[in-house]
């Protein structure tokens, strides 16, 4: 048996940051995710079935970003109203990128406080 990665589920993805703090804030207070704990310059957030890991740059000059995370969103409408309630400042509105006889898969972009990108998405049924 070939053993390789199909079938795998993610189990954690990493970001950098600039600010500790600052991230903190952002993903625990704004976003609503649970923090899980902090080691070193690590924070650890619980997302369902995957942890999300945002430590500091190791190095001033250390690029930003490159990965984009997407937040599973059926709800995305409402999630996104309530997250600019809060201050998240979205790209532009929900964008429509596919569409079936039942579902429309919605995207809307944003930014965490690093330039990290981030997104709503979600697979929105239509209503019959």
């Amino acid at each position: 048996m070939e053993l390789n990665l199909s079938g795998r589920k993610l189990a954690q993805v990493g970001l950098s940051c600039r600010d500790l703090d600052r991230a903190r804030n952002f993903y625990r207070d704004t976003l609503g995710l649970p923090l899980l704990f902090e080691a070193g310059n690590m924070l650890f957030f619980q997302c369902e079935g995957l942890r999300l890991m945002v430590g500091l740059a190791s190095k001033p000059e250390q690029p930003i970003g490159g990965s984009i995370i997407y937040f599973d969103a059926p709800d995305i409408d409402a999630l996104g109203a309530a997250l600019e309630a809060k201050g998240v400042k979205f790209i532009g509105a929900a964008v429509t990128v596919q569409q079936t006889d039942t579902h429309d898969l919605k995207l809307r972009e944003f930014y965490d406080p690093d330039g990290n990108p981030l997104a709503l998405m979600g697979l929105v049924s239509k209503q019959r």
